[in-house]
């Protein structure tokens, strides 16, 4: 007797056809191409026009910068069936929940409408700036500087495990824009990287999983972008960041999840077909007790996460709540994959088996978007 199948209560007709054309796009776009995406560090750019001409980009953002339309709901689709596929270099879920939505929220209309409809087309690729040599969680010690010239700002700093680094067209900068110390300093402004003076791309950095994402480190030498690119208000930059990191640590909860639910299906998969001792593996009692233990928790998983965009598509995710996806979310990712790469046995440290990709770029979700030491400590104070 097999398990019914479970159904998120946030999905609809609609999002079944997205999550179709998803899942049909990426068989045949992404999929095929994950081992020489990661011999080479980065996604195709062309597939970035791709992904746009199919509607895949921006489909949150209304219509008239080039969107869909659509919700959180949408982009969750296709972020869970990029983990369906156990992608490890599309960079989507910075570009189109995250700077996206900076863009959208805090931008002026002239501004959405010169960037919007070219990432949501995707001819131009998003990045975010935030972390530093010296900085990590703590943003709030950004030391990159952006003073103000006339019309321009002249910007000069490093910034590191830049996602999107080598392909991003647009670059939001977490810069330091007066002397007010602390988070008050800080300021969010747009570069348009292409043949733009004194922005660097430093090395590609290898990484123990992810591969094929294109993560860099960044300089910026008396690098001047327009006064007007400036994305809000100066001196606002930290409150804009504390205000969309619910999202982006939701956009990461998405994706553990999705992968924790790949890899127990791998896993069941495998220990059907595997024979040892003259029977297959689910014949064996410890098999069947660790794979239900782990169908069991991803299945928890699921249904909180599913709580969770609930509750951020009705407006209601407070920042507390969103640290606790995170953080608990990728613990297990991290935790299962495990378990499940063990069920393979010297198959699952081989890197031709998705399980062994799985379970090393899993451990980076534990670290960006806060680490989830400083997520228990946004927690903690809303107890």
């Amino acid at each position: 007797m097999s398990m019914p199948p479970y159904r998120s209560p946030w999905m609809t007709d609609e999002l079944d056809d997205l999550r179709e054309l998803a899942r049909t796009f990426l068989a045949k776009e992404a999929e095929p191409h994950q081992s020489r995406w990661a011999e080479q560090h980065v996604v195709d750019r062309e597939f970035w026009s791709r992904a746009g001409a199919t509607g895949l980009l921006g489909i949150s953002l209304p219509t008239r910068y080039g969107g869909s339309g659509g919700t959180f709901a949408h982009e969750a689709v296709i972020l869970e069936e990029l983990g369906y596929i156990a992608d490890e270099g599309f960079g989507f879920g910075v570009h189109s929940p995250i700077v996206a939505h900076y863009i959208l929220n805090y931008g002026t209309e002239e501004q959405r409408l010169r960037w919007l409809p070219g990432m949501a087309g995707g001819d131009l690729v998003g990045a975010i700036a935030m972390t530093e040599p010296g900085t990590g969680s703590d943003l709030q010690a950004v030391r990159t500087t952006a003073v103000l010239d006339g019309d321009e700002w002249v910007i000069n700093g490093s910034k590191t495990f830049i996602s999107n680094g080598t392909n991003c067209d647009l670059l939001i900068i977490v810069a330091r824009t007066n002397d007010t110390p602390g988070g008050k300093g800080l300021s969010l402004i747009v570069a348009e990287t292409a043949d733009l003076p004194g922005f660097e791309r430093g090395r590609v950095l290898t990484k123990i999983g992810n591969g094929a994402q294109d993560t860099r480190e960044l300089a910026f030498v008396d690098m001047r972008v327009p006064a007007a690119n400036l994305l809000g208000v100066e001196g606002q930059g930290f409150v804009q960041l504390m205000r969309q990191l619910p999202q982006e640590r939701l956009t990461i909860a998405v994706t553990a999840v999705a992968a924790t639910e790949h890899a127990v299906r791998l896993a069941v998969d495998y220990a059907k077909e595997r024979r040892a001792f003259g029977q297959n593996l689910m014949g064996f009692q410890n098999t069947r007790f660790v794979l239900a233990e782990c169908a069991t928790e991803a299945l928890v998983a699921r249904t909180f996460l599913d709580h969770c965009i609930q509750r951020h598509l009705a407006g209601g995710l407070d920042a507390a709540t969103a640290s606790m996806a995170k953080y608990w979310t990728t613990d297990k990712q991290c935790e299962i994959i495990d378990r499940c790469l063990q069920v393979f046995g010297g198959y699952g440290y081989m890197l031709e088996y998705p399980i062994a990709r799985m379970f090393t770029s899993a451990r980076v979700q534990r670290i960006y978007g806060g680490t989830n030491e400083i997520m228990k400590e946004i927690i903690a104070p809303a107890l």
